[in-house]
Parts: C-alpha cells; structure tokens; sequence
C-alpha cells in the first residue's frame, strides 16, 4: 500500500515537472530502509516512464518552448555523467548528507521567492 501511495504522489508531482525524487528518495530511504545510493538509481529509473508520459502530455498541450532545449540537454547529460561519476565514489551517507542539504536550500529558496512575490511568468524552457 505505502510504495503504491508513495509511487502515486511522486508520480503526480514528477507530472508537474517538479521531480519526484523528491519524494520517492526521502520515502525509500526513511520508510523502507533502502541505502541513499539505492534509492537514488532506483530514482534515476524511476524517472524514464514518468518523464516519457509527462513530456508526452506537455508536448500535446504546447507548455514546452524549444528554444535552447538542445543545448540544455546536452549539458545535462555531461553533467548526468560526471554526477553519476562522483555519487558512485562517493560513501552513502555523505551523498545523503548532500541530497538533505540540496532539498534544504531548495525548500528555504522557493519559500523566499514566494513571500517576496517573484515570478518571472517563464511556463517552459
């Protein structure tokens, strides 16, 4: 029952271009015991179907601009690989040290944009 509600949350969050590890991670490490660096490649398969249909949807419903999504793409693969590079030499527990201070500094941010009122109206890339 947990992984499905756990799955189903992530599901919808992921759908709204948020990421659902944010929720998927926390979940299988604090509730289901698996190691940081379990759950974090669990994520990264995780990811594949979930993307596929939420770029499917947004593609069909014109919320992705195409200007520089190239370039965005390339880049973000050259980091995919040296991130992947560092979390496998890095100890587990030290990259969930850096995943808690990484869902931290993001929360306190968007907190701060939202009080301050910033929103630069951008809905795509």
């Amino acid at each position: 029952m947990w992984l499905f509600l756990v799955g189903l949350i992530s599901g919808i969050i992921s759908g709204m271009g948020i990421g659902g590890g944010v929720i998927l991670i926390p979940a299988l490490t604090l509730i289901f015991g698996f190691e940081q660096k379990i759950a974090q490649n669990i994520n990264l398969l995780y990811f594949i179907p979930t993307a596929i249909i939420a770029i499917f949807v947004h593609s069909k419903n014109k919320t992705i601009e195409k200007q520089g999504l190239f370039k965005i793409i390339i880049f973000g693969i050259i980091g995919a690989i040296f991130g992947s590079i560092i979390a496998i030499n890095l100890n587990g527990e030290i990259l969930r040290k850096i995943f808690g201070w990484f869902l931290l500094i993001m929360g306190i941010s968007e907190i701060l944009k939202k009080e301050k009122g910033q929103n630069n109206g951008n809905n795509g890339i």
